[in-house]
Parts: structure tokens; C-alpha cells; sequence
């Protein structure tokens, strides 16, 4: 398997943060490339799609807004890997109130790629993300 991780330090309370990113049907809220989602499986399940109509499909396996976290797990998408599982967390800081960092990791099996080449892929996806955040944040 391989992983990667990264984070954020956004100038919000991790409230607001969590407000935006929180919603697990709320990507096209913060998320540029991804402007539709729909609903599947009671809200278990979404299906993002991007602006090219690419179509992915996952499932939420966790979510506690009281720790501000979800994870999921890709079921479909056109990347080079399977096992997918991410989650995105918004954490406090200590003795900045008025901030919050965001981390967004995954771990996957690469599928004819090296563990490299699927690292950075997702490290580029989450970091642009990320970035999508803080801009969105920063808009409110």
C-alpha cells in the first residue's frame, strides 16, 4: 500500500472550516474542479463529477462531526489504483482560535503505476484542494 498526506493551515476557526468541508455532499461548495455531486445511497454515497463529466464513485466508511472528520472510500474513478481510502479532518489549534489546519490524507495500491507516481498524484489532488479551501474560506 502506499500514502500520503497533507495539510493546511487555514485563517479560519476550525468551526467554519468544518462548516464548509463538513458536509460529505459539499465538494462543489470549496472544490472548483468537482462542480456537481450527487446523492446515493441514502447520502452514504456520492457521485462527484467533474467539469469534463468524469464521473467517480464513493462511499463514506466514517464520519463524526464532533471530531470534524470523514473518511471514505473510492468504489470507482479513473485513477491507477484500487483500495482507496481517504479521510479529511479539520483539526484546532492551540491558542489560535482563529485558525484551524486541515489535513487530507489516503492510502491505495498502485495499479501500473509505482507507489511514486500514485503518491503524487494524490498528494497534487489534495494540495490543490487544500488550496481550493483556504481560497473558498477566505471568500466567506
Amino acid at each position: 500500500m502506499a500514502s500520503t498526506s497533507v495539510s493546511r493551515v487555514v485563517q479560519a476557526s476550525p468551526e467554519q472550516a468544518w462548516e464548509l468541508i463538513g458536509g460529505f455532499h459539499s465538494l462543489p461548495d470549496w472544490l472548483p474542479y468537482i462542480p456537481r455531486t450527487d446523492s446515493e445511497q441514502g447520502g452514504r454515497a456520492r457521485r462527484p463529477t467533474n467539469a469534463e463529466g468524469g464521473v467517480i464513485v464513493e462511499e463514506m466508511t466514517a464520519y463524526n462531526a464532533e471530531e470534524r472528520y470523514y473518511s471514505y472510500a473510492i468504489l470507482r474513478a479513473p485513477f491507477p489504483v484500487t483500495g482507496y481510502l481517504s479521510t479529511l479532518r479539520v483539526f484546532s489549534m492551540p491558542g489560535r482560535p482563529e485558525a484551524a489546519e486541515i489535513q487530507w490524507s489516503g492510502r491505495f495500491a498502485p495499479e501500473g503505476v509505482t507507489d511514486e507516481e500514485a503518491e503524487t498524484l494524490f498528494s497534487g489532488i489534495y494540495r490543490d484542494g487544500l488550496e481550493a479551501v483556504a481560497t473558498a474560506l477566505a471568500t466567506r
